[in-house]
């Protein structure tokens, strides 16, 4: 994970392999003081990462979404930073839930006067550091596994809205599927703050194409800018561009 150390991305692994740890079973486990484990753990936790215990720790989040926010991740910081270079001093956007959209956040430093309306509380840490932000949650059910507010008061509440961009992920994109995701709620959500923006961008490292979920959201070509690494094929680069759809590859 960016931004830490080796010894602290290996305490995030056993706590989210292991459940609650123990200080001491920590500090066996990797052969440092109880007292620099604690200094460790103390990082962790004010960074949001885990939460501590009387003597011991776990997991801030749930393991599935660290299992993605762990996963090709110099490429989702990329596409991350590309996808905030679109965006203007003044703007208004949405930015859906998932762990390479809601990286964002962290490249708007420097912008002024954006307005972010988002499901995603994966966005609270850069809002809280960038003064320049204004940043509406809209209400709904809590998910867990995805940091998301989702369902009918959340869909609801979107369409108040309307913004320069959306920036949205996916479980998988195809061109004959085109985006898909695992939860109807999720797809929902996309949909509807697809609908209130003037540009659409789909923020999404390579490893998700060719990938189908059980839900679709929508078609490709509903796309106006897909964001992606260079893992992205060179024929599906040409056929998705044929589409109308701006390619960017970082």
């Amino acid at each position: 994970m960016v931004g830490l150390t080796e010894r602290e991305e290996r305490i995030v692994g056993l706590l989210q392999a292991g459940g609650e740890l123990s200080v001491a079973s920590l500090s066996d486990t990797l052969g440092v003081s109880s007292v620099t484990i604690r200094s460790d753990l103390k990082a962790l936790e004010s960074k949001g990462i885990i939460l501590r215990t009387r003597g011991a720790a776990m997991s801030a989040y749930h393991p599935l979404l660290m299992e993605k926010q762990g996963s090709n991740v110099e490429q989702k910081e990329s596409i991350a930073k590309a996808a905030a270079s679109l965006v203007h001093d003044g703007d208004r956007i949405m930015i859906t839930n998932g762990t390479t959209s809601a990286l964002i956040g962290r490249y708007l430093l420097g912008k002024r006067d954006i307005q972010i309306v988002s499901n995603s509380t994966l966005l609270f840490p850069f809002a809280r550091v960038n003064p320049n932000i204004s940043l509406t949650m809209v209400g709904g059910e809590f998910r867990p596994s995805a940091e998301a507010l989702v369902g009918p008061a959340a869909l609801r509440q979107l369409q108040e809205y309307h913004v320069a961009f959306t920036f949205t992920g996916t479980d998988g994109f195809t061109k004959e599927h085109g985006l898909t995701t695992h939860l109807m709620e999720n797809a929902e959500i996309v949909r509807q703050m697809c609908r209130q923006a003037a540009k659409r961008v789909l923020v999404v490292d390579s490893s998700k194409y060719g990938r189908q979920g059980f839900v679709k959201i929508f078609g490709l070509s509903e796309i106006d800018i897909l964001i992606t690494d260079k893992g992205l094929p060179r024929d599906a680069i040409d056929d998705i561009g044929a589409m109308g759809i701006d390619v960017m590859i970082v």
